[in-house]
């Protein structure tokens, strides 16, 4: 088990964590939102700051395929149209799509603006909104563009978990799972031994943080260590574009946890180790079909950390020990399709 440091003093979790929002030096304010967050946690941030009604309102289509260049032209015009200065600030208020799209796009408008998070799903709350990771897909491959830039503040308000039905939480826990996995044997214990209506979340949501800020403290431009916070990453995204080439799309966490079974049996596990999380996830996730290798190929090939055309892997040693930089065939890879 790693020993976890405390959060990071920006980092505020809790039911009241909203109070914590500092806007006063700011000439202009914008609130980032999808089609959900706009209709179930936008009334609470304002009710929280009612001077927040005068914001910029930016309403974004639900979900991946809206984490485009194009979205972010969208946010770019309206901040140009409203003349915000270099002074201003972009609130993104949603889930892993908003935390990312809008953290780029903050960056990237006059070479930098702040922003700030308020994460509305477990996803978020857990991985998507720290660390520093901004981007948006391109030409269907995830993350292809993109910048290391931290918010200011994360606020995470774990009522809003409220707002989520059963398959969006379990997408989240993928990344819990994840975190568990890589680094913390004892955090897997509990997870695995609590019924998922029983957990704890603002313990988890926590404990989980604690876990990314270890890797992100040493490594936060992803060189070294960081990488293995990557583990179902390669396999999952290339199965996340796939899905979404074809017009179907599939949640982030299911396609993570099909890819944490793939890259489970590339791992070095004994017998034992490896059929305990293949049927947790399967248990926890009702997972899409796996497709077919020479389907998801093409995207593979193409993921952002591969080295001079070899495929590169965050894979476990045992639960709760994970090594990077691991190299994989072709011929390997494909026998687990």
């Amino acid at each position: 088990m790693i020993e976890v440091t405390e959060t990071d003093p920006t980092i505020f979790i809790d039911n009241d964590s909203l109070s914590h929002l500092k806007l006063d030096s700011y000439t202009n304010i914008a609130i980032l939102v999808d089609e959900n967050t706009k209709k179930y946690c936008l009334d609470k941030l304002i009710s929280d700051h009612p001077f927040l009604k005068k914001a910029e309102l930016i309403c974004l289509g639900q979900g991946e395929e809206h984490k485009t260049l194009e979205s972010c032209c969208h946010i770019w015009d309206i901040l140009s149209d409203s003349q915000f200065d270099r002074s201003s600030l972009l609130i993104c208020l949603g889930g892993g799509v908003i935390c990312d799209i809008g953290g780029f796009a903050a960056s990237s408008f006059k070479r930098g603006i702040d922003f700030i998070n308020i994460p509305t799903t477990l996803l978020s709350m857990v991985d998507a909104s720290l660390g520093g990771k901004n981007g948006v897909d391109y030409k269907g491959l995830k993350n292809q563009i993109g910048s290391f830039n931290n918010p200011k503040q994360i606020l995470i308000h774990p009522g809003f978990l409220k707002t989520l039905d059963a398959k969006q939480m379990k997408s989240g826990f993928a990344e819990v799972i994840k975190h568990a996995l890589i680094a913390d044997k004892e955090y897997w214990n509990l997870i695995t031994n609590t019924p998922f209506e029983k957990i704890n979340w603002e313990e988890i949501i926590s404990h989980s943080i604690r876990i990314k800020n270890y890797f992100v403290c040493q490594d936060p431009f992803d060189k070294s260590i960081r990488k293995q916070l990557n583990f179902g990453h390669t396999i999952g995204h290339a199965i996340e574009s796939y899905y979404l080439s074809i017009k179907k799309p599939i949640l982030h966490g299911e396609a993570i946890a099909m890819g944490m079974i793939i890259e489970s049996k590339l791992s070095n596990l004994n017998n034992n180790e490896l059929n305990e999380i293949i049927q947790f996830l399967q248990l926890q996730m009702n997972l899409p079909e796996l497709p077919k290798f020479d389907l998801i190929y093409p995207w593979l090939v193409n993921d952002k950390k591969n080295e001079k055309n070899k495929f590169l892997f965050s894979l476990l040693k045992q639960i709760g020990e994970c090594q990077h930089d691991i190299v994989k065939s072709k011929e390997e890879i494909s026998q687990y399709f």
